[in-house]
């Protein structure tokens, strides 16, 4: 069984920010969800984990192996969908995943073209292989960056936000095709949508400001905030007052009303009931600095 080790890992650029502050976890086989706002440092992580970024301080071993000092043996074993990813204009999937194959090491012709073949249909994209991939949906391109990062049968996988931007529906087959690789390998989900991680993930941790400020299981961290969390529907001006006096972790704007959620030991004010937390409960109450967070609903 793999594991990936991460100890003390630090990474401040040129410019003087700090994008990762002594970060240290284990992570085993199967879904393991990075969860982090904006600018927290996850894909500076991520980087650092593809061996495209070197950090200042750390070390990170996976199956007992250094990654700094073996990157091709980790290369030969790694699959990376980052963020974004450019694509050559007019060249089809089909080929386009073939000369990715070759890049990656793939040399045998027949045996390379069997494997394209056999990722173009997992990824329900064989029907459009003559389709140029610049030409491809969000979605589509998303399942073909799945495809190639699933070249060469790694052993870990790495996807920075792999479902922003997507439809529910394409949203729901790339959350299929994610836990059908994560059942063996290592996958690391980093992602700022909190369902996701909720969906997909037996194991996540929390990053903030380039700390790890949470981390286990999903369920085991909601169970923590049980008997703590309450809610309160309000008027603006008395949602005001409340950011001075108790800790609103979130509030939700539902028919042009406002609900609050706040962190308490006990109840807070009148009027405010008990419930039971979700995994976003437990994330707005462990981001630091932000003091509460707006939820958009519709």
């Amino acid at each position: 069984m793999q594991r990936l080790k991460i100890q003390g890992l630090s990474k401040t650029y040129p410019n003087g920010t700090r994008a990762l502050d002594g970060v240290s976890l284990e992570i085993p086989n199967g879904m393991f969800g990075l969860l982090g706002p904006n600018g927290a440092g996850k894909s500076t992580f991520m980087r650092i984990l593809a061996t495209l970024t070197q950090p200042d301080n750390g070390l990170v071993t996976f199956d007992g192996r250094d990654i700094a000092h073996d990157t091709t043996w980790l290369r030969s074993r790694l699959g990376y969908l980052p963020q974004d990813f450019g694509v050559y204009p007019g060249i089809s999937a089909e080929d386009l995943l073939d000369h990715l194959a070759v890049l990656k090491g793939l040399v045998h012709k027949a045996g390379r073209r069997e494997q394209v073949a056999a990722l173009l249909q997992r990824t329900n994209l064989y029907q459009h292989r003559r389709q140029a991939v610049s030409t491809f949906s969000g979605g589509m391109r998303q399942r073909f960056g799945i495809a190639q990062a699933l070249l060469g049968n790694p052993q870990l996988v790495i996807v920075d936000e792999p479902t922003a931007g997507l439809d529910p529906s394409e949203r729901h087959r790339f959350h299929d095709l994610l836990s059908e690789i994560g059942e063996q390998i290592v996958v690391i989900l980093s992602t700022h949508i909190v369902d996701d991680v909720h969906d997909l993930c037996p194991q996540m941790a929390v990053l903030a400001t380039g700390r790890i400020v949470l981390e286990g299981r999903p369920e085991t961290l909601t169970s923590a905030l049980k008997g703590q969390l309450w809610r309160k529907t309000v008027t603006p001006s008395e949602l005001a007052e409340l950011q001075t006096t108790v800790h609103v972790i979130s509030t939700r704007r539902v028919a042009g009303r406002i609900h609050v959620h706040v962190l308490a030991g006990e109840q807070p004010a009148s009027g405010f009931e008990a419930f039971e937390p979700g995994l976003e409960d437990v994330y707005f109450a462990k981001l630091p600095g932000t003091g509460w967070k707006e939820v958009a609903s519709c």
